[in-house]
């Protein structure tokens, strides 16, 4: 009877360990060097990276992520945003990761100045597209704790069968960049997702209010962002005023270009990545 007990106590022992262990995110791995975190925007992959991913790898260690609930990931609990960002944190501490760069696309940017406005590990990070307050760039009045996950629209989303969800996606997808191959493998992206996932995660990115957040960074920024459906003097406007309070960043615009800039103009943001890796180096 006690050799039973005690082979129940490890058994669970056993579970709860891998439990503890399960993470929020899926990780690709390449290349040799200082590393370098690619972190994908909402609903997509670590294929979003494709453009570049392969030449990064040629001089560092990538390490591209994939989020719980999209492309085949398991989907977590929630809040979903603060468990990615702990367990990437537990993610460069047990892989002994010294001096990483980001490199995050809209939500994965928005996460990646998360990350730097808690720690100074970091040597540099690019962000593409993406803004400490999204849903401050939706809202005049915007209100942090006005985003909750049961809402009208939160219902109206969970509730739509899949010609309805496929067709939601195939319009969000047509906003984000002309390429029509694209439009397509993003609004596969969306489908395929998670249902919870996708409505209470873009919840939390809604509710992420980093501005004030910004005086911690000390890692120097570099910002790359895109200029359509709104233009670049609006959107020119938007950055500065979000980002008024980062204190080392620059700022560069990939104009013509949709939100997915890597599917607009690749040449553009390859080079740019590259400058923005050897800048004071």
């Amino acid at each position: 009877m006690k050799t039973i007990k005690i082979l129940i106590s490890i058994m669970l022992l056993t579970i709860l360990g891998h439990a503890s262990a399960q993470s929020s995110f899926a990780v690709e791995k390449t290349g040799q060097g200082q590393a370098i975190l690619l972190l994908p925007g909402f609903a997509c992959t670590a294929e979003v990276f494709n453009f570049i991913k392969d030449d990064l790898a040629e001089n560092y260690e990538i390490h591209a992520f994939t989020f719980a609930g999209f492309g085949g990931v398991p989907p977590i609990d929630f809040p979903w945003l603060s468990k990615i960002k702990v367990d990437i944190e537990n993610y460069i501490t047990e892989n002994q990761l010294k001096n990483p760069v980001i490199i995050g696309h809209s939500l994965g940017g928005t996460l990646g100045l998360w990350l730097a406005s808690d720690s100074a590990n970091f040597t540099k990070v690019i962000v593409i597209d993406a803004l400490p307050a999204m849903g401050a760039l939706m809202m005049p009045d915007y209100d942090s704790e006005a985003f909750v996950y049961d809402n009208p629209y939160a219902q109206q989303v969970l509730a739509m069968d899949d010609e309805a969800f496929g067709m939601m996606a195939n319009q969000s997808a047509a906003y984000m960049t002309e390429d029509t191959t694209k439009q397509k493998l993003i609004a596969d992206w969306i489908f395929s997702s998670d249902r919870k996932t996708y409505v209470y995660g873009y919840t939390d990115l809604l509710k992420l209010d980093l501005r004030e957040a910004l005086t911690n960074i000390k890692t120097p920024v570099s910002i790359l962002a895109a200029t359509e459906p709104y233009g670049k003097e609006a959107v020119e406007m938007n950055y500065k005023k979000q980002y008024q309070k980062l204190q080392d960043y620059s700022l560069r615009f990939a104009e013509g270009s949709g939100h997915f800039i890597m599917y607009d103009q690749p040449e553009w943001l390859r080079n740019q990545i590259f400058i923005a890796l050897t800048r004071d180096e």
